[in-house]
């Protein structure tokens, strides 16, 4: 994804010189955006069966209620402490771990930044408004381009990471049977 920044003058504004060709892009951004959202919430149930697993395989009832209000990094950090315990304990360590912590991360970074941009705001080269930067410099507005090609990248990561998420799972349950 290109990004672009502008420094905030008066009041915040987004130029959109070409309304007709930035409302075409959103007609075909807005399937990508919801299949993000729709592959993303599955890759996060998924974590979340695993977690209540983890807990006790007699009951979701323990682990749901840890998760109860829990945000997704939150989630992934618990994970990843289990995890790092479960591997030292054993003294194993499971081929693709790290890549598969990395993604989960990546893969809610970027659902966030789709999410939580302002699609209204999409000029007619798909830049996005999705941040105010603060800092000594001044405030900088901060665009994104979300492009066709960056959206279905995006979805591919979060589909493969729950492929990951899956193959972790069953490898580490191979490693706890044997010992």
């Amino acid at each position: 994804m290109k990004q672009k920044k502008k420094i905030f003058e008066q009041h915040l504004y987004h130029e959109i010189e070409d309304e007709e060709k930035a409302e075409e892009y959103l007609e075909n951004s807005l399937p990508l955006i919801g299949h993000i959202v729709m592959y993303f919430n599955g890759l996060e149930k998924s974590l979340d069966r695993i977690i209540c697993e983890i807990f006790t395989d007699r009951t979701d009832s323990t682990g749901l209620i840890v998760l109860h209000k829990m945000n997704y990094s939150t989630k992934v950090d618990l994970f990843k402490r289990f995890s790092d315990d479960f591997h030292s304990a054993c003294d194993i360590k499971i081929e693709g771990y790290e890549n598969l912590i990395t993604n989960l991360k990546e893969s809610g970074r970027l659902r966030n930044l789709v999410v939580h941009a302002d699609w209204e705001n999409t000029d007619d080269d798909g830049y996005t408004y999705v941040n105010l930067r603060i800092s000594t410099n001044g405030m900088e507005q901060e665009y994104l381009q979300f492009s066709e090609d960056s959206l279905t990248e995006i979805i591919e990561l979060i589909i493969k990471t729950r492929k990951q998420l899956g193959e972790y799972w069953e490898k580490r349950n191979e490693e706890l049977y044997k010992n």
